[in-house]
């Protein structure tokens, strides 16, 4: 479950430009956008770079640290096989990003297709000269 939520910081073809054009805005839109094809691909080396050292995970009532998540990164159950962010808009705090948007999943798990949509908020702060994730939390809107 982790898997996806982490998706949610971080797909997107869709991702909304900045309305000021702040290179900074961006270059945290083009990392979120890393994080989706990193999520397709399985790729851990992503997550290592992208997570910062003490991040922190929440979805729904469950809070985990950096080392769960890429845990269930590489061996999850669940297989992302389509990751997309829509609506994606940067609140800038200086040194502080803040990603707020809608994370669409889809792929197979144990029970078998999934399509799952998660409302995110992920936190960016800049450190030596790159931008790291923090903390996400993301909320599973339950299907109807």
């Amino acid at each position: 479950m982790v898997f996806f939520i982490i998706a949610a910081l971080l797909a997107s073809h869709s991702a909304q430009t900045p309305s000021v054009r702040d290179p900074e805005a961006q270059a945290v839109l083009r990392l979120e956008d890393e994080w989706a094809v990193g999520l397709t691909r399985r790729d851990v080396g992503v997550f290592r770079r992208l997570l910062a050292q003490g991040f922190v995970y929440t979805e729904d009532d469950r809070t985990v640290g950096r080392d769960d998540v890429l845990h269930d990164i590489a061996a999850g159950s669940d297989t992302v096989q389509a990751a997309r962010n829509e609506d994606m808009q940067v609140h800038r705090f200086g040194a502080t990003a803040i990603v707020t948007g809608w994370l669409v999943v889809s792929g197979r798990g144990p029970s078998g297709p999934f399509h799952r949509r998660y409302r995110f908020t992920d936190t960016w702060v800049r450190r030596g000269g790159g931008w790291q994730i923090v903390a996400a939390q993301d909320y599973l809107v339950p299907t109807r």
